[in-house]
């Protein structure tokens, strides 16, 4: 990634020295935290009933699976997963499919939920959800925390960025990437020395400043960061104790730590992990569009996204399925799906599946054609059904006959459309456009088996 002309980040590998340390031992000496509390408003009603790192996908996996697999795969082994708004879900995933480390060797991955350990009041920010476990972190007697956002996708070896910010004897070190200017304003958005040093950082500026020599691009922050655990420390101290601040790590703890501390930055190309493309891979799936972006894109010949690398997987918790299957080839209207993702325990009946990613334990009936759409766990579509460009939430119930991104007008009427047109539908959408259209329900109806 280009910063200024004369910036290159520093390679190391995971065994490289750093700072007289080698890298098993700097990871013995890190804990990271999961920030997870995030409701996702930007998702409309497909966050209502969960967390955003919570959310379904790439058919068989949840959002918070990418950050937690980097954790273990780069050497982390001592997790903390901060949760707050309806958290159940991801509760139950986190303890579930993530109980596997050895605790007599002090590994864990702990589920952390709001506790109101320091006042009455829940997580008033980032920072301050941090602030509010101090006494947590001061018993795991950390020498370095990682700070990570448990709602985006990507693939990334932690330890290339843990060592170089040991080498470089930072307080504060911030994964960065280039985005296009227009876009920048999502993010915050900071300037860095020759040295990588960062010497400006604003959180979503609306005027973003480009990168010098790279008109129209712009150095945002990922949202990943790495402290030296006392100055962490003192730096939250100081801004629990101010009346002004939103208690955010982008708007409040980094501005000031540049005053205090040395940050720089990291560049994200010298730790992405990534086989199949030249360009770093991470996104942010926080919006309809996104979201739905980022899954169908997991269907072309060469994804950016590669969840078939051995050597650096994507865990998750698997439950116990049945194969899927395609059944009832009759009069010429075989179950198939064409460019597609197709999950364990999915049965397609006489219907024909293009372009989409079906989640597990979808059923669709005869006579349905579904395109470039998500169907989330347990949907269940029925007989003649046309479904384009949608997201059909989990455990939705289809009626038969009923269009679906057919008639923009008439979807609005019913069901919530992206910006791009993608179209949204949940079980309450679906029961009331039933009671509404007065449709027959779906709920009993057979499906080939």
């Amino acid at each position: 990634m280009h910063t200024t002309p004369a910036y290159r980040p520093d390679r190391a590998a995971p065994g490289d020295s750093a700072g007289g340390a080698s890298s098993h031992h700097l990871l013995g000496a890190t804990i990271a935290l999961v920030l997870a509390g995030g409701r996702g408003t930007r998702l409309k009603q497909l966050s209502e009933h969960r967390a955003k790192p919570a959310m379904p996908f790439a058919g068989n996996l949840k959002v918070i699976d990418f950050t937690l697999s980097n954790c273990i795969n780069s050497g982390l082994r001592r997790v903390a997963v901060l949760t707050q708004y309806k958290a159940q879900t991801l509760i139950r995933h986190v303890t579930r499919g993530w109980g596997f480390l050895d605790a007599s060797l002090g590994e864990f991955i702990d589920v952390v939920p709001a506790q109101q350990r320091i006042d009455a009041g829940w997580y008033a920010g980032t920072a301050d959800a941090v602030y509010q476990n101090l006494d947590m972190l001061r018993q795991a007697a950390p020498r370095y925390v990682v700070i990570l956002a448990g709602d985006h996708v990507y693939k990334m070896d932690y330890s290339v960025m843990l060592a170089e910010h040991a080498r470089r004897g930072a307080d504060l070190s911030i994964a960065c990437l280039e985005v296009p200017v227009e876009t920048a304003s999502a993010f915050g958005v900071m300037r860095v020395n020759e040295a990588g040093r960062v010497i400006e950082f604003q959180e979503k500026p609306s005027q973003p400043a480009c990168l010098p020599g790279r008109r129209g691009q712009a150095l945002a922050s990922m949202g990943i960061y790495i402290f030296n655990a006392e100055f962490l420390y003192a730096e939250l101290l100081r801004d629990a104790a101010r009346t002004d601040s939103f208690h955010d790590f982008g708007g409040d703890i980094i501005p000031r730590a540049l005053v205090r501390g040395r940050v720089h930055a990291h560049d994200f190309k010298a730790s992405c992990v990534s086989r199949t493309s030249e360009l770093p891979y991470w996104r942010d799936v926080g919006t309809l569009d996104a979201y739905w972006e980022a899954n169908i894109d997991l269907i072309s010949t060469h994804p950016e996204l590669d969840l078939y690398d051995d050597e650096w997987p994507i865990r998750s918790l698997q439950h116990q399925l049945p194969p899927s299957k395609f059944v009832l080839d009759d009069e010429g209207r075989p179950g198939i799906a064409i460019d597609s993702l197709v999950a364990a325990g999915c049965i397609v009946s006489g219907a024909q599946v293009r372009r989409s990613v079906l989640f597990s334990k979808v059923r669709i009936a005869e006579g349905s054609e579904i395109s470039d759409s998500l169907l989330l766990p347990g949907a269940q579509i029925g007989r003649n059904v046309v479904i384009r460009r949608a997201i059909i939430d989990k455990r939705c119930v289809v009626p038969d006959n009923l269009q679906i991104g057919v008639n923009p007008t008439e979807d609005r009427r019913h069901f919530t459309v992206s910006e791009k047109g993608v179209t949204l539908v949940t079980p309450d959408m679906i029961a009331q456009c039933t009671k509404h259209r007065g449709c027959a329900s779906a709920t009993s109806m057979s499906l080939a088996v």
